[in-house]
C-alpha cells in the first residue's frame, strides 16, 4: 500500500511539473519581449531562489550534506544557469519548430547519460515510448517551423541547450539520494542565479523600462515554473530513473499547444495536433510496464523540458 501510495504522490508531483513547464511557455511571450536572455534568467532565477528560501525556513530545512554538493552545483551551473540563457538566446535566433527539434534531444540524451553513469536500465516499453514522443516533437517541431528563419548558431545554441539540460538531470539524481528535493532545487536555484549575476546590470535598467505585465511574467516564471515544478520534478525524479523523467518531457510540446489555444487564441494545425497526441502517446508507453503475475505495475513519475512554442520566443524550462 505505501509502495502505491508513493507511486501515486511521484505520479502526480510529476504532473504538476509538466503542467507547470508547459505554462512557462505562454509567460515567457510577455517576459521575452521586454528582457533579454540573460536579463530573464537572472530575475527568474532571483525570484524563484526567493520563494524557495522562504520555504527552507518554514520547513526548518539546513544546508545539504557534504556528498549532494557536487550535485548541486553541476545541476546548477548547467541547468539552472547556462541552460536557460542559452536556450533563451537560442530561441532568438530560429523559429520555434527548429528549436523544438534540437532542444527534444535532451529527453534522448538524458536516457544515454542514465545508462552509462547511473546504470539505469532501458527497457524495450521506454525505448519504444520515447521514439513514438520523438516523431511527435519532430511533427508538432515541422509543422510550426518558418522557411528561412533559422541561423547556425541559434541550431549550436539550442543544441547546447539540450546538451546542458541532459547533464544538469544527471547530475541531480546522486544528490537526490543524501539531500531532499527542497534542497536540491533551493541550492541549485542559488547557484544557477550566482551564475548568471554578469547580467544584474541588464535586469536592472530593462526591470525599469519594462511593462508590469513582463515582470509579472517574470516573476511567476520564477515562483512556480521554476521554484514550484523544479521542487516537484526532484520530488519525483527521487522515485524513478533520469531515463523515465526525461521521456515525459515529451508530453510538454502538447500542453503548450493546447494552453497557446486556450490562452492566446492560436488555433493549432492538424499536423501539429498529430504531432501533440504521439507525444503524448509515447510518454504513456514509457510509463507503462508489462504485466506481471502480481498484477499490472505502472511506473509513476516522468516531466519536461524545454519544448516548442507556437512561436519565437525567449526561453525552457
Amino acid at each position: 500500500m505505501n509502495s502505491r501510495r508513493t507511486e501515486l504522490l511521484a505520479a502526480g508531483a510529476a504532473t504538476v511539473t509538466v503542467v507547470l513547464w508547459a505554462s512557462a511557455f505562454v509567460s515567457i511571450r510577455s517576459a521575452g519581449e521586454a528582457y533579454s536572455p540573460g536579463a530573464l534568467a537572472l530575475g527568474r532565477l532571483l525570484s524563484g531562489a526567493l520563494a524557495l528560501g522562504v520555504l527552507c525556513l518554514v520547513r526548518r530545512e539546513g544546508l545539504p550534506p557534504r556528498e549532494a554538493w557536487r550535485g548541486i552545483a553541476v545541476s546548477g551551473v548547467l541547468w539552472f544557469g547556462f541552460y536557460m540563457v542559452v536556450l533563451n538566446w537560442g530561441e532568438q535566433q530560429v523559429d520555434a519548430g527548429t528549436a523544438a527539434l534540437v532542444v527534444n534531444v535532451g529527453p534522448l540524451l538524458i536516457a544515454l547519460l542514465g545508462a552509462r553513469l547511473l546504470g539505469d536500465a532501458m527497457p524495450p516499453r521506454l525505448l519504444a515510448g520515447m521514439a513514438v514522443s520523438f516523431a511527435g516533437a519532430v511533427t508538432v517541431g515541422l509543422s510550426m517551423t518558418d522557411e528561412g528563419g533559422s541561423s547556425v548558431l541559434g541550431v549550436v545554441l539550442c543544441l547546447l541547450a539540450a546538451i546542458a539540460y541532459a547533464g544538469g538531470v544527471v547530475a541531480q539524481k546522486p544528490a537526490l539520494g543524501s539531500a531532499s528535493p527542497l534542497q536540491v532545487t533551493t541550492f541549485g536555484c542559488l547557484v544557477g542565479a550566482v551564475v548568471c549575476l554578469p547580467f544584474a546590470g541588464q535586469l536592472v535598467s530593462e526591470a525599469a523600462h519594462a511593462p508590469a505585465s513582463a515582470t509579472f511574467n517574470m516573476v511567476y516564471l520564477g515562483v512556480f515554473p521554476t521554484a514550484l515544478a523544479f521542487t516537484t520534478w526532484a520530488y519525483a525524479l527521487a522515485r524513478t530513473t533520469a531515463s523515465r523523467m526525461g521521456a515525459t518531457t515529451y508530453a510538454v510540446p502538447a500542453l503548450v499547444v493546447l494552453m497557446s489555444w486556450l490562452a492566446l487564441g492560436e488555433v493549432p494545425g492538424l499536423l501539429t495536433l498529430v504531432g501533440g497526441t504521439l507525444c503524448l502517446a509515447g510518454v504513456a508507453v514509457s510509463r507503462s510496464r508489462a504485466r506481471t503475475a502480481a498484477g499490472p505495475v505502472t511506473v509513476a513519475a516522468t516531466a519536461t523540458a524545454p519544448v516548442p512554442r507556437p512561436e519565437k520566443a525567449s526561453d525552457p524550462s
